[in-house]
């Protein structure tokens, strides 16, 4: 059965996604299609508008066979290590045959032939990089520059511009994971259609962005499920309603600025130093936007700079409300790949994908948390009970248990 891997966020699933999906089992001529996809927080930093178990349930409507998670510590992470942990997740599971993204160019010659030369990490590439970052660009400029002075025999109009796109980056990075990895899974992509990645306006009848979603979502707090309707599918709608009315729906990073509050004003600036990719000494510039800052946003607006990135800076107190330090990460070792592989949901096709993944994977797989787990999976526990503080206070205990006691979504049954 030749099936093709996608790596998703889903935030929420809408018509750009289905178009995806369905383009991804053409071009490839695949059967099945197995998503991996980021659990309760996303690779910018934020919360997810609505759980995990949510997202693969619209997943699963949609057609996809089998849901897979990606590891909290790849899935809030830069470009590269997000597309590492991803591309590792699908590799280990020895079933899919092509990986199929999402880009603005929709060329694969051109990242294919720049993933073979990166793949050998040239210092003259990281030192140009180091030096743009340093210089206060942000990372897509910086890693953009890098290319273009590595690599001037091809800035032409195809790599012009091209570089510093955020699926053309992310695409990227997964070939550069394959040939790192050494992996037989052929890379395709998908020309992105009719909106641009972080585009926040609506200009078509069907397609928006997941960015523009959200606002349209926040805008109309009243109506806010209603004013997307002409952009998801019908399935993704209903489970939306459904969150919604269970009280789990939308969460955004405002429900969990007071825990950030608590968590940034009871340490020291020798503590606040110790967390991952808190560096350069921002943890005094956030301390003192702290004191006069009114709500999340404002923080944000308060600290951000061309080198700490929106993005940047929401994935950094993501990890201090986790109290993430740098000694967790090496025991973490996410550089050896992920450990586990989640299972977060899938139909009957995906059942026996997931019977043959068991015999062809090269790591565990997971379908039940034990309360003996790798510390990989521990911060994923972590980061699902964190969650919870930000949905309403008759939920928090149940849903702090959730990762527990939520077995795999089953298509059939749902």
């Amino acid at each position: 059965m030749k099936t093709v891997g996608i790596v998703v966020e889903y935030n929420p699933l809408h018509n750009g996604h289905t178009y995806h999906f369905t383009e991804a089992k053409r071009q490839t001529a695949s059967e099945a299609v197995v998503a991996v996809m980021s659990g309760h927080f996303l690779q910018r930093g934020e919360p997810a508008i609505v759980n995990k178990w949510a997202r693969a349930k619209m997943a699963l409507h949609m057609g996809v066979d089998l849901v897979l998670e990606i590891p909290f510590i790849y899935a809030t992470q830069n470009a590269e290590q997000f597309a590492f942990g991803s591309i590792a997740t699908l590799h280990a599971t020895g079933i899919v045959d092509e990986v199929c993204f999402g880009s603005e160019s929709g060329d694969i010659a051109w990242i294919e032939k720049l993933a073979a030369i990166l793949a050998e990490e040239p210092s003259a590439f990281q030192e140009t990089l180091l030096k743009g970052l340093a210089q206060g660009r942000s990372y897509p400029a910086a890693y953009g520059e890098a290319i273009q002075a590595l690599l001037p025999s091809l800035a032409t109009d195809t790599l012009q511009g091209h570089v510093t796109e955020p699926n053309n980056i992310l695409g990227l990075n997964y070939c550069l994971a394959l040939h790192r990895l050494q992996s037989p899974m052929r890379p395709a992509t998908i020309k992105r259609q009719k909106a641009g990645y972080h585009q926040e306006t609506v200009t078509d009848q069907s397609i928006a962005s997941a960015t523009a979603l959200r606002k349209l979502i926040l805008e109309h707090a009243n109506n806010g499920i209603h004013a997307i309707r002409p952009y998801v599918p019908q399935s993704t709608f209903e489970i939306l309603q459904a969150e919604e009315a269970a009280g789990r729906f939308p969460l955004t990073w405002e429900r969990f600025y007071p825990y950030l509050q608590h968590q940034l004003l009871t340490r020291w600036p020798e503590e606040l130093a110790t967390i991952h990719e808190m560096n350069e000494g921002i943890e005094h510039r956030i301390l003192q936007a702290l004191p006069r800052s009114t709500s999340f946003y404002h923080l944000m607006e308060t600290v951000k700079t061309k080198r700490y990135t929106w993005a940047r800076l929401q994935r950094l107190f993501l990890y201090s409300m986790l109290n993430l330090t740098r000694s967790k990460i090496a025991v973490i070792n996410a550089k050896q790949g992920p450990a586990y592989i989640r299972v977060l949901g899938f139909n009957r096709t995906g059942k026996r994908l997931l019977k043959r993944m068991k015999e062809t994977s090269t790591l565990p797989v997971i379908t039940r948390v034990a309360k003996d787990k790798h510390p990989m999976l521990t911060l994923d526990v972590q980061a699902g009970a964190l969650y919870a503080l930000g949905l309403p206070e008759s939920l928090r205990q149940k849903e702090m248990q959730r990762e527990y006691w939520q077995t795999p979504l089953h298509f059939d049954h749902i």
